[in-house]
């Protein structure tokens, strides 16, 4: 007979400090990155029995090396879960980690599960985007896709090409401001307790312990921006400061069926409305969140002007003010990335959507007059992903 779908909720979600690629991280294995995570909210919620949880899915884009030997179950064994708690591999490159989330939302929506992790890493020092891919020839054979779509800037530089009003000038300017909401979130005290500390070592340094993300540059300036080099494209319009730098790091947070999260007494920070990913040409990715973001409100029956908080993933400036603008969103909008973005924290690849969701859980905890949000992200080779979901600390507003 048909099942009634239950209801998913976010319970909680943690993060490593982010750090540039083979920096802070250079002598860390990626895989222990994620057990630190895993260890963090399994000591954060002691109300959870460890033999609850059903699943374990880590996504990573490049799975080989630490990230290999499928993630999900070797972090599960080596966070100390019981046996009986399987886990595999996710890759759906920069949203890895975002259909972790949906991939075993489902799951328990099915009745499936109680209780999941889902996360994602990316340790971009130890393997560089593209590590050991071989692109079928018939790509470029049968004029399948342009082969700037395998390279990221390019796709964005084709962005600028198709929306010339989305200047540079405009891009720097986004991302200034995001550098300085990451620098007011850190002041406020935002982010430090979203990060669990990791002892890291170097080998001139010896053992340390990282407790902030390395890439913020928090003195930016449209002035500094403005002279930087464009590296995809001669007098082109994406610098290394209106970009997502390359980064390692990860994420995992905690899922329930609203039912077992009742049962376990485990917190609730968010409910799961509804989601969608779609499909755009590759050779402009940075487009994808564009239409994922209006197949998700209208499977949800909702509306743009219900969404009183974006989380963008701010893989490129001009592919979040490409999505502002079909929106009729300002650059400027508070709703937006209010404790900024991956420009100034960085974007380990498929870590990222969990991180996304974590900055939308604390601005559903701060704004009980906020319902919905959503957590939206341009995804490689032509894709885009989006969440919705709904505050349950909601008492009544406009949205």
């Amino acid at each position: 007979m048909p099942r009634e779908s239950r209801d998913v909720v976010f319970v909680d979600g943690v993060r490593t400090p982010f750090g540039k690629a083979g920096s802070l991280y250079a002598e860390t294995r990626a895989d222990d990155l994620v057990v630190d995570c895993v260890r963090e909210l399994l000591r954060r919620h002691p109300e959870l029995p460890p033999e609850r949880v059903d699943d374990v899915a880590i996504a990573a884009t490049t799975q080989t090396g630490d990230q290999g030997l499928t993630i999900g179950r070797t972090v599960a064994l080596l966070s100390g879960l019981p046996r009986s708690v399987p886990g595999y591999a996710i890759d759906r490159m920069c949203a890895g980690a975002m259909t972790a989330v949906t991939t075993t939302a489902a799951g328990i929506a099915f009745g499936a599960y109680d209780v999941t992790i889902a996360g994602g890493v990316e340790h971009m020092g130890h393997h560089p985007m593209g590590e050991g891919v071989d692109p079928n020839p018939r790509f470029l054979a049968e004029q399948l896709v342009d082969p700037e779509a395998l390279i990221m800037g390019n796709t964005a530089e084709n962005l600028h090409d198709r929306f010339p009003e989305i200047t540079k000038e405009r891009a720097d300017a986004f991302a200034v401001a995001s550098q300085q909401r990451v620098a007011q979130a850190y002041a406020d005290g935002v982010i430090q307790p979203m990060l669990v500390p990791v002892a890291a070592r170097s080998s001139e340094l010896g053992w340390g312990l990282a407790t902030a993300d390395e890439p913020p540059r928090p003195d930016t300036t449209l002035e500094g921006l403005s002279g930087l080099k464009t590296p995809f494209r001669p007098h082109g319009r994406v610098t290394p400061g209106n970009a997502a730098g390359l980064n390692d790091g990860a994420t995992a947070c905690l899922l329930a069926s609203a039912d077992a999260a009742q049962e376990l007494g485990l917190p609730v920070a968010m409910r799961l409305v509804g989601y969608a990913f779609a499909g755009v040409d590759p050779e402009v990715m940075g487009v994808g969140p564009v239409p994922s973001t209006e197949k998700a409100l209208a499977r949800t029956g909702l509306s743009i002007d219900d969404i009183g908080a974006f989380e963008i993933n701010e893989a490129f400036a001009v592919q979040v003010l490409a999505f502002l603008d079909h929106f009729g969103i300002a650059d400027d909008d508070p709703r937006v990335n209010p404790y900024g973005g991956a420009i100034a924290l960085g974007h380990p690849l498929a870590s990222s959507g969990v991180r996304l969701m974590i900055h939308l859980a604390k601005t559903f905890a701060d704004r009980p007059d906020i319902r919905y949000g959503i957590t939206t992200m341009c995804v490689g080779l032509g894709m885009g992903g989006t969440v919705i979901w709904e505050n349950p600390h909601f008492t009544g507003g406009d949205k």
